[in-house]
């Protein structure tokens, strides 16, 4: 892409059980995460399939772009946290993103 300022940080994904939407806003907003996207999600993994719509069954997906520490961190906290008890999977890719002020 050319005209406008780019630069490389990172996007973190974590796909989970919905009904921990509010325990990993709080642990990445205590990570110090300026924002994240989070959807319904739906699809098919070792636990079978699984659908947006079941309540308290759905999954939710949410994404962070932040900066190599901070995406660091972020991965660390909930894997420590979560990985043993709750259906999660998480992972990190370099993206380019453009207004990175907006991208702690």
């Amino acid at each position: 892409m050319t005209g406008a300022a780019q630069t490389l940080r990172k996007l973190v994904t974590v796909i989970t059980e919905a009904q921990l939407e509010r325990d990993l806003i709080k642990e990445i907003e205590g990570c110090g995460a300026l924002g994240y996207t989070i959807s319904d999600a739906r699809g098919r993994g070792d636990k079978g399939v699984r659908a947006s719509h079941w309540g308290h069954s759905s999954n939710i997906r949410v994404e962070i772009a932040c900066d190599t520490p901070l995406a660091e961190k972020i991965l660390s906290r909930l894997q420590e946290k979560y990985y043993a008890h709750y259906a999660i999977v998480m992972w990190v890719q370099d993206v380019e993103v453009l207004r990175p002020d907006k991208f702690r």
